[in-house]
């Protein structure tokens, strides 16, 4: 599979440790930065996750940055993005099984390297259902999205 990573500055490290965990379990990585530490916008990298995903250059991604809240909220302004913040592997399977995440959002200075390694893994485990109360709901996310014009 094909994984997109991004984050801001505050999330450079952790990024950089899960793409090698995503290369280790025999995925591709496309990274879209930060690619260092200087102080940088969280909009930028979630725009440039959505895009990868939605163009088809990535099948899913993951984005980081200090709290896990920005990125969240900035992709989740993208129609066709579903992103989670997720801080437990339970969380991070489900809200693929479920809701067809297609973006995991961690916080770097919320979770540790090894906890993030192992919702990364469930994650990119995972896969959406189909079951008809989940495509239901679903399909309620995207006409919502539809309704108030989420470009």
């Amino acid at each position: 599979m094909k994984i997109v990573i991004g984050s801001d500055h505050a999330g450079f490290q952790l990024k950089n440790a899960m793409g090698d965990v995503i290369r280790s379990l025999g995925h591709s990585v496309l990274d879209v930065g930060a690619f260092n530490e200087n102080p940088s916008d969280y909009p930028d990298y979630a725009e440039a996750v959505g895009r990868a995903i939605l163009d088809g250059r990535a099948e899913r991604g993951v984005l980081i940055c200090g709290s896990g809240v920005g990125v969240s909220v900035a992709a989740n302004k993208i129609k066709g993005i579903r992103a989670g913040i997720c801080h437990d592997t339970y969380s991070g399977h489900q809200g693929v099984e479920h809701d067809n995440m297609n973006v995991l959002v961690m916080g770097s200075r919320v979770i540790g390297e090894k906890l993030a390694e192992d919702v990364v893994r469930a994650y990119l485990a995972a896969q959406f259902t189909n079951e008809e109360r989940h495509v239901r709901r679903l399909a309620k996310v995207h006409a919502l999205e539809d309704k108030f014009g989420k470009p």
